[in-house]
C-alpha cells in the first residue's frame, strides 16, 4: 500500500490518499480542507478513486469531502451515527465491513469515543491503521465535545485499540504516525484507559 499524507487547515489535520501501485485503485481518507490537493494528486498519479472514507464527521476531517466526491465521481463513506451530521449523500459503513482495494483488505472498525460514530480503518496486510481522532502517538482524541463519550473511549481503547499488535503503525488525524509499541510506551492517556476498567 502506498500512503500519501496531506496536512493542512487551521487545525493541521491529516488527510490521506491510499493506493495500490499495481492497479492504481485508491481511497481518500478524511479530506478536510483544500480539495484540490487531493484531486490533483489523484489525477497526476492516474489513480482510480473507489471512495472517500470519513473517520468521523468533524469539519476539519470532512470539510472537502463533498467537493472531492463530486470532482472524482466517487461516493462518501462513513458510519451511520456520524452521517446524520454530514450535509450530503453518503454510503453507510458497517462495523467489521471489509473494503477490497484490489487485494488490500481494509476493515472498518467502529471506535466510538471522540464521536459516537468514529471509525478506524485497518489493513492487516500492511499492518497499518488509520485512526482519525481516536488515538494519536502520545494522547487520545477529545471526548468533551457534543457527541463524545469518555466511557466509550475507555471501552474502545480496551476492546479495539489494545488488540492491535505492537508492529502495527497508526496514521492518525493529527500529528505523526507511530507504532503500537510506541503508543503502549508513551501514550499515557491510552494507558490510563486500560487501567480505568481494572
Amino acid at each position: 500500500m502506498k500512503i500519501k499524507c496531506f496536512t493542512g487547515g487551521s487545525l493541521q489535520s491529516n488527510g490521506y490518499v491510499i493506493s495500490r501501485e499495481e492497479s492504481g485503485r485508491c481511497y481518500i481518507i478524511d479530506p478536510g480542507y483544500e480539495a484540490s490537493r487531493f484531486t490533483e494528486y489523484v489525477k497526476k498519479k492516474k489513480l482510480k478513486t473507489a471512495g472517500v472514507i470519513l473517520t468521523h464527521h468533524h469539519h476539519d476531517h470532512s470539510g472537502a469531502a463533498h467537493k472531492v466526491s463530486d470532482i472524482l465521481g466517487c461516493p462518501v463513506l462513513m458510519s451511520f451515527e456520524d452521517s446524520i451530521y454530514y450535509n450530503g449523500m453518503v454510503s453507510v459503513l458497517e462495523d467489521r465491513q471489509v473494503l477490497d482495494m484490489d487485494g488490500e483488505k481494509l476493515q472498518i472498525v467502529k471506535t466510538p469515543g471522540h464521536t459516537h460514530g468514529s471509525i478506524c480503518i485497518v489493513s492487516e496486510k500492511s499492518k497499518v491503521v488509520f485512526t482519525g481522532d481516536t488515538v494519536f502517538d502520545t494522547d487520545l482524541g477529545r471526548t468533551d465535545l457534543s457527541d463524545g463519550s469518555e466511557a466509550e473511549m475507555i471501552e474502545t481503547c480496551r476492546r479495539v485499540v489494545n488488540s492491535w499488535p505492537d508492529d502495527y503503525r497508526i496514521y492518525p488525524g493529527h500529528d505523526g504516525s507511530a507504532t503500537m509499541k510506541q503508543v503502549r510506551t508513551y501514550n499515557t492517556e491510552f494507558l490510563m484507559c486500560l487501567e480505568e476498567k481494572k
